[in-house]
C-alpha cells in the first residue's frame, strides 16, 4: 500500500449521506460477519465521530466514537470516547490501515478524559497503545451494579487529561438500554 494514497479523516454521524453510511455498514459486516452490523446507525447518536479510511474512493477502514460514561473505583466519573465498530477491509489487514484509523482516532479524541473499547484483539490494541483493564468489570444503572464477570477484552487508553488509574480496580459504565459494554 503506498501511504500516500490513504486518506484519513473525521465526519459526524449526521453529516455522512446514505450512501456513506451504507459503505460503513457493508465494511463492518465484510469485517466481522455480525449480521446486526445492520443496524448501526440506529444505535448511534447525531454527534458520533466516524474516523473513515479511503483509498481513492474505496471505504478500507473505519472506527465510531460516542460519548460514554466510565467510572473507575475511588475516581469521578470520566468522559469517555468509546470506540465501536472499528474494521478493516479483509483483503486489506496488515497493512496499516486499522493503525492508521486508531491513531486518527487518538489524535481526535484528547478533550476526552478516557478513551474505551471492547475487543477481542487485545495484542493489536496494545501495539497502540491501549492498555487491558485487569480488574473487575460492571455496568451501572438506576438499580445499582450489574456485574459482567463474563466481560474480557475491556481496554482503555490513556489521553492527557487521563487520572492515575489502578488497572485491577473495579470500573464500571453506564448501561445503555442495548448493551453494557
Amino acid at each position: 500500500m503506498n501511504d500516500l494514497s490513504l486518506t484519513v479523516f473525521t465526519r459526524r454521524t449526521k453529516d455522512l449521506d446514505e450512501l456513506e453510511r451504507a459503505a460503513v455498514v457493508h465494511l463492518c459486516l465484510e469485517a466481522h460477519q455480525e449480521p446486526d452490523f445492520e443496524n448501526l446507525f440506529s444505535y448511534l447518536p447525531p454527534e458520533g465521530l466516524h474516523v473513515l479510511a479511503y483509498l481513492e474512493s474505496e471505504l478500507v477502514g473505519h472506527a465510531v466514537v460516542t460519548t460514554r460514561w466510565l467510572q473507575p473505583d475511588g475516581l469521578p466519573l470520566l468522559r469517555t470516547a468509546y470506540v465501536d465498530a472499528v474494521a478493516t477491509s479483509p483483503e486489506r489487514q496488515g497493512r496499516g490501515i486499522g493503525s492508521a484509523v486508531l491513531r486518527k482516532v487518538a489524535s481526535a479524541v484528547t478533550d476526552y478524559d478516557i478513551a474505551c473499547l471492547e475487543t477481542e484483539r487485545q495484542g493489536f490494541y496494545e501495539r497502540l497503545g491501549w492498555e487491558e483493564w485487569r480488574g473487575a468489570l460492571a455496568g451501572r444503572s438506576e438499580e445499582g451494579l450489574i456485574p459482567t464477570p463474563e466481560q474480557k477484552g475491556v481496554m482503555v487508553l490513556r489521553l492527557p487529561r487521563t487520572p492515575d488509574l489502578d488497572l485491577d480496580a473495579l470500573l464500571t459504565i453506564e448501561a445503555t438500554r442495548v448493551r453494557i459494554w
